[in-house]
């Protein structure tokens, strides 16, 4: 066009050199601000898309990272519960081992203390209460039920008796009690003495067994008078000798057991275990089983039971009970349940009714027949449970060992601690944002951004249910001692899991480290394929600075020239 400029070639040259280094200007300013060398792909379409692949690699495992350090608190939450957990199960097996010592003590011997000073005593009829002939009868059976026989001039009998006569002091009292010897073997039966209060002590030296006590007179009153001023008069009890006649016994049974058992029964004269559905009409001693039944079904009979002393207890007694309904009679009655738990044991075929309370001490046993002969010898006592007169109730007041209320108490300290259990583990505060490894939840934490690599962490139930701890039964030595069991293997389950956590949550974190320094690792190597070296782009930018100058003063060089045929004019 006629319009267009014409330049020089020389000035073109310059033109287009400037040009040059304006965009070299302009990129290498771009580079100084943005602090890369490449942009865009355009800039570098190689470094450009391998950086950007390494970012995005990065960006993933960062990802996982937050989800590492979760899983991390997952388990540090898991793992303080077990540090709760194997406190609480501690306790536990403290309190069971105390079950044990206390069950040990408790039955290896039957004791009564009486509540009386006696001491100083050298005429034990100036007591208000004991007159002369008063008498003490004293039956004592080993730890089978076996009658101790304490005639130490030969021949067989059930008991002695020790009388009180004028002049009898506490200690010739207490001598008396002392000398009645086992015929079998010439070995003391009992030790009398008072205490350091001076009131007076009788126990078995019999290991595991069991004695009667019952006090003379004429009428109820003067045996129960008698029984106070000895200091027995909270453990005596007024009990029927089924006679209608006759005075009804005043005494007690101490047992150096801390619960009421029955005989080992059978079902047949085979000697087959009974079950639980086996009639109570066919029930046998495993000793005999080819005596007579020990219930002969008579309808409205009834066993009775009471607490302490308190109201009696009718536990209905038909033909076609069963061991099973029994045993339920006693546990659905208001007044015993809260008290007194019955159980059968279906290995031995035996009865059991034990205290679950710390109040009780003793318990009452009776059974009122229909007629004479009549029976229903459970063998929770002594007394032979069997009517003498229609309707008339036969009864026994039995001491329990020492330590029933204190196994009791333990029982119900033992279930408050499974109920901190299921509080800790059930209610999630052993849980960590929903996931609880110590209630049945599994853990899975990924490591790298395919999920090719990863660690399970399985949970556990450690409900008390889940670590095997069912409520406490301190009623024998055998309860006792699979409880204790249990107890050992929950303690080592617990500790195992803490073992598994710890490991897991070392292998975890040294993922998450080894994870954190590869997300620097791809950074580092992504900036370097696209950041600007910021000492070399100063420097490019000043050289370029240079040149441009260079080039305009090499574009006015080449327009002199022109000037020079301006001059013309």
């Amino acid at each position: 066009m006629t319009s267009d400029v014409v330049l020089s070639a020389a000035m073109r040259t310059n033109l287009l050199s400037l040009q040059s280094t304006q965009n070299s200007i302009d990129i290498t300013q771009r580079n100084l601000g943005t602090g890369k060398k490449v942009n865009s792909a355009l800039d570098g379409p190689q470094a450009f898309f391998a950086s950007r692949a390494l970012t995005n690699r990065a960006a993933d495992l960062t990802k996982l990272l937050d989800s590492i350090g979760q899983s991390v608190q997952v388990i540090k939450a898991a793992d303080t519960g077990v540090t709760a957990l194997t406190s609480l199960v501690e306790q536990a097996d403290s309190i069971a081992s105390q079950a044990q010592e206390a069950l040990a003590a408790g039955t290896a011997e039957a004791k009564v203390t009486g509540n009386k000073d006696l001491r100083n005593i050298d005429d034990l009829t100036d007591v208000p209460g004991l007159t002369a002939g008063v008498t003490l009868t004293l039956t004592a059976t080993d730890a089978d039920g076996d009658v101790i026989d304490p005639d130490p001039a030969g021949g067989v009998q059930t008991s002695i008796t020790v009388a009180v006569a004028a002049g009898t002091s506490t200690n010739e009292l207490i001598t008396a009690i002392n000398e009645i010897r086992d015929q079998a073997d010439q070995s003391a039966v009992f030790e009398a003495k008072l205490d350091d209060k001076g009131q007076l002590s009788i126990r078995s030296l019999v290991s595991g067994g069991s004695f009667t006590v019952d006090f003379s007179g004429a009428a109820d009153a003067d045996k129960l008078a008698a029984a106070n001023a000895l200091g027995f008069g909270e453990i005596a009890k007024v009990t029927a000798d089924g006679i209608a006649a006759a005075p009804n016994n005043v005494g007690f049974t101490a047992t150096a057991d801390v619960a009421l058992k029955s005989h080992n029964f059978v079902k047949n004269d085979q000697g087959d275990v009974a079950d639980r559905s086996t009639l109570l009409t066919a029930l046998r001693t495993a000793e005999a089983p080819t005596s007579a039944t020990l219930f002969d079904g008579i309808s409205g009979e009834n066993y009775t039971i009471a607490v302490n002393g308190g109201a009696a207890q009718n536990i209905a007694l038909a033909a076609t009970a069963t061991v099973q309904e029994f045993v339920d009679a006693v546990n659905n009655n208001s007044t015993l349940n809260s008290k007194l738990e019955a159980t059968f044991d279906e290995e031995t075929g035996q009865i059991s009714i034990r205290a679950i309370d710390a109040s009780v001490e003793s318990v009452q046993i009776g059974f009122a027949g229909s007629a004479i002969g009549d029976s229903a010898n459970f063998g929770f006592g002594l007394t032979d449970l069997s009517a003498v007169a229609a309707g008339v109730a036969i009864e026994e007041n039995i001491q329990l060992g020492s330590s029933a209320g204190q196994l009791a108490k333990l029982e119900q300290d033992f279930n408050k601690i499974r109920d901190q259990i299921d509080a800790l583990v059930s209610n999630g505060d052993t849980g960590y944002r929903g996931t609880n490894l110590l209630n049945g939840n599994d853990l899975l934490t990924t490591f790298n951004e395919d999920r090719t690599s990863t660690i399970e962490t399985k949970g556990v139930t450690f409900t008390s249910a889940g670590l095997g701890l069912d409520e406490a039964n301190f009623s024998n030595a055998a309860s006792v001692d699979g409880v204790i069991s249990a107890v050992s293997d929950a303690l080592s389950s617990v500790r195992e899991f803490g073992s598994s956590l710890a490991n897991d949550l070392s292998v975890i974190q040294t993922r998450q480290t080894f994870t954190n320094s590869l997300i620097n690792t791809l950074k580092e190597g992504s900036d370097k394929l696209v950041n600007a070296d910021q000492n070399e782009e100063g420097a490019k930018l000043l050289a370029l600075q240079t040149r441009q100058s260079l080039g305009v003063t090499a574009l006015s060089l080449a327009s002199q020239s022109q000037q020079s045929i301006l001059r013309l004019f």
